[in-house]
């Protein structure tokens, strides 16, 4: 398939964020802003906006404003939703407390019988839903919901697998999700990253998912070690990749990336260094994004993270779960030294 012809497909649950204005906290509040957002409906947002087709399978509550709000603001970005079914039940919610100083921002989900988390693992039809795609893109946020669902992307990733299409995984390891319904994420998360060729992760997915330690004295060193590991169980696994943060305050984080290919060959991306930042979530999302962005135009490793961790680093400025830019704004960003007015 060429990129024109090709559609990427991503699996997961949208939802709607509800933020806590000018870094207050939920007790203060008599209003919330609210946004759409969703793990693999930020990827899709972010490579939408940069000229791909994508469609985002998902379910969404049926008869519900809050619902038909969410598929506009994602169609305006150009995500395709022919695939989101609408059945009985009601639309998943988190509401985001923005950190300041040493306060570490804070998520409070309210998720529990969302139409998404009561699916069923059979409600979709693969064999259509990948006719023309050449990537999957899940992430672990969506096992993490419920027992049905991680069996729905079990499903997905090998169907995928089943008809050539290339599946890639983002750990996102959540853990309240899992603890509220006592979910046990070893095996599911194993099976999904066995179907991945590309693997967004760091050494505690890997940890957590093989039942092993590493040593944490080194950031570079973890990251090495595990994805040595990773290759080694994993045998589609093409690319390993995470982004590498350094915190300080909220509003001031250094952000790096790394990436390990199967012959052995590690990559780094340079650090950015992110003051006065608006909005972290989505970041992963947006690095993601970036890695595949290159990946689809087959770019050589290094300008792919170096692509990936500036999209990531750029998303720090957008307020929001998804990013708004272009591939000009990203690029113009990593050559650019000072945050000057375009006139």
């Amino acid at each position: 398939w060429t990129h024109e012809m090709s559609k990427l497909v991503f699996f997961g649950e949208i939802l709607l964020r509800l933020s806590a204005p000018l870094h207050q906290r939920l007790q203060q509040l008599n209003h919330l802003d609210i946004c759409v957002g969703g793990a693999e409906a930020n990827v899709a947002a972010a490579l939408a906006q940069w000229g791909h087709q994508v469609e985002l399978v998902s379910v969404l509550p049926a008869c519900n404003a809050l619902a038909e709000n969410a598929i506009s603001a994602l169609r305006s970005v150009g995500v395709g939703t022919q695939f989101v079914q609408q059945k009985a039940g009601r639309m998943g919610l988190y509401f985001f407390e923005q950190g300041a100083m040493q306060r570490a921002s804070e998520v409070t989900y309210d998720r529990a019988n969302s139409s998404f988390s009561e699916l069923s693992a059979d409600q979709f039809d693969w064999l259509k839903i990948f006719q023309d795609a050449n990537r999957l893109h899940l992430s672990g946020v969506t096992p993490a919901l419920g027992a049905e669902p991680g069996r729905a992307a079990i499903a997905a990733a090998r169907a995928a697998r089943t008809f050539g299409v290339p599946v890639s995984f983002d750990g996102n390891f959540r853990s309240k999700l899992w603890e509220t319904w006592g979910g046990n994420p070893r095996a599911t998360l194993f099976e999904l990253m066995s179907c991945a060729d590309v693997l967004f992760a760091n050494h505690r997915d890997i940890a957590l998912v093989l039942n092993m330690k590493f040593d944490e004295t080194s950031a570079k060193h973890a990251f090495i070690q595990a994805a040595k590991v990773a290759f080694e169980n994993f045998p589609l696994l093409r690319h390993f990749a995470a982004t590498v943060r350094l915190p300080g305050a909220v509003e001031q984080q250094s952000l790096g990336a790394m990436l390990a290919v199967r012959d052995g060959t590690i990559f780094e991306a340079k650090p950015l260094l992110l003051n006065n930042i608006v909005d972290r979530i989505g970041a992963g999302d947006a690095f993601a994004a970036g890695f595949l962005h290159g990946l689809q135009h087959s770019w050589l490793p290094q300008r792919m993270l170096d692509f990936a961790l500036t999209a990531g680093g750029y998303k720090h400025s957008i307020t929001g779960d998804m990013t708004r830019c272009s591939v000009a704004d990203v690029e113009s960003w990593m050559m650019s030294t000072e945050a000057d007015v375009k006139r």
